[in-house]
């Protein structure tokens, strides 16, 4: 059965929301493990692995959207928890650092307990 130019645009745009999104989560999770200090690696789950979770989220939108009765909503749901939760945890966590005055590396900067 041919592949319609419909159908092979629609699996090409899913395969880039998914690749974009492996990537930016590959990337955070990278930063997590090599970045020197806690302040500086709150910035991989923060930042690069929302956008990752994000991007792979909206090529399954995509893709339960175009396979079932409608738009799925399930997945935008997700979404909009993960950008809710993801950076407000972070802060929190961030805050509990500095007032344990964790140590940080020399090139991080905003140290107010100096």
């Amino acid at each position: 059965m041919p592949v319609s130019l419909d159908s092979a645009l629609l699996e090409g745009l899913i395969s880039f929301f998914l690749l974009v999104g492996a990537a930016f989560a590959l990337i955070g999770s990278i930063g997590l493990m090599r970045l020197p200090d806690f302040y500086l690696r709150l910035h991989g789950p923060a930042k690069a692995t929302t956008l990752g979770v994000g991007g792979i989220i909206i090529g399954s939108v995509i893709f339960f959207s175009t396979q079932g009765d409608g738009l799925s909503l399930h997945e935008l749901l997700i979404a909009l928890f993960l950008f809710i939760t993801a950076p407000v945890s972070c802060h929190i966590v961030a805050k509990a650092a500095l007032h344990l005055r964790l140590e940080a590396v020399e090139r991080t900067r905003g140290k107010p307990w100096k």
